[in-house]
């Protein structure tokens, strides 16, 4: 009788020395953690949400303030810099995440190939991402200089006829914004589908093959499916990415000619560092986080459901 009860009585204290020794094994990974945790509150959580709050006052930076609840938000609004710092935003981000996703798939399908200077290729590509995004500015505002390399290259085609200001004419500021930014990240999206088509295994491109499948026809039957994960990553990231864009537009034309290549960042940036208004710049920080916020959700809900079709 004692050695069946202490039998039962070893059972039971089992489990609870189990739980006591993973409770204490979490105690202490959350004590490591501790220091890291406060400071990514300090760094991060708390000016986030002061930020947050500070779009619901007319702050101007210094001790004292008045909430003034949805003001700003109006003042948005009826603000014409700011709807077209939204309308230069929206057509920024489309087609950089249209024409940089494309471009990116269509030059990785190519350094996949076995191609002897392949390496090197891809090292030319990557190259500009790793640039700081000053340099880049200020190296595409040389290029497209009047007089420049742009514009000398354009004559020795014969295609004069095409040159214009580049930065300076509000017809065309925005795609020569544009063209300099896909030209910096490229690279980055041509990383990320190489790495998705290095996990395709070969056995499926020889099964194609055989069945007699043509190139577009394996493409679109094979590689496009299997590229789904690196197409999700490379549209999120480029989608967000795009949406806050400061430094190159920063450098290249500030904003300008007008309002042509006006976007929220820079709209937020010259009304809290600029004018001092840090109420009205947090409203308007406050809405292009919430834009990429919801562009973010809604195109990995849309990836999603395009995967599971």
């Amino acid at each position: 009788m004692r050695t069946s009860a202490g039998a039962e009585l070893l059972k039971r204290s089992t489990p609870l020395k189990a739980q006591s020794k993973a409770a204490s094994r979490g105690y202490a990974l959350l004590l490591f953690a501790a220091p890291a945790l406060i400071l990514y509150g300090l760094v991060m959580i708390y000016p986030t949400l002061k930020g947050a709050a500070l779009a619901f006052t007319n702050s101007r930076g210094g001790g004292s303030y008045d909430f003034v609840y949805l003001d700003n938000f109006r003042r948005l609004l009826g603000d014409q810099a700011a709807l077209g710092s939204i309308i230069n935003t929206v057509v920024l981000t489309v087609s950089m995440v249209a024409l940089q996703t494309g471009l990116a798939l269509i030059i990785a399908l190519g350094l996949h190939r076995p191609l002897k200077l392949r390496g090197a290729l891809r090292t030319v590509f990557f190259l500009p991402f790793i640039l700081p995004s000053l340099i880049v500015g200020v190296l595409w505002q040389f290029l497209y200089n009047p007089g420049g390399p742009v514009d000398t290259v354009l004559e020795g085609a014969g295609l004069g006829w095409v040159i214009k200001l580049w930065l300076g004419d509000t017809s065309v500021a925005l795609w020569s914004v544009i063209v300099a930014l896909i030209w910096q990240n490229v690279g980055f999206s041509i990383v990320i589908y190489l790495a998705g088509l290095e996990q395709i295994p070969r056995e499926l491109f020889e099964a194609a093959a055989i069945d007699g499948a043509t190139g577009w026809k394996t493409f679109w039957n094979v590689t496009r499916p299997l590229l789904g994960s690196a197409t999700t990553i490379n549209l999120t990231l480029t989608l967000v990415g795009a949406l806050k864009i400061f430094d190159q537009i920063f450098v290249m034309t500030g904003g300008g000619p007008g309002y042509a290549t006006e976007v929220l960042s820079l709209i937020t940036y010259k009304q809290s560092f600029v004018l001092g208004n840090w109420g009205y710049g947090s409203a308007v920080a406050l809405v292009l986080t919430m834009i990429v916020a919801a562009a973010a959700v809604i195109q990995i809900w849309a990836r999603g459901r395009m995967e599971n079709r």
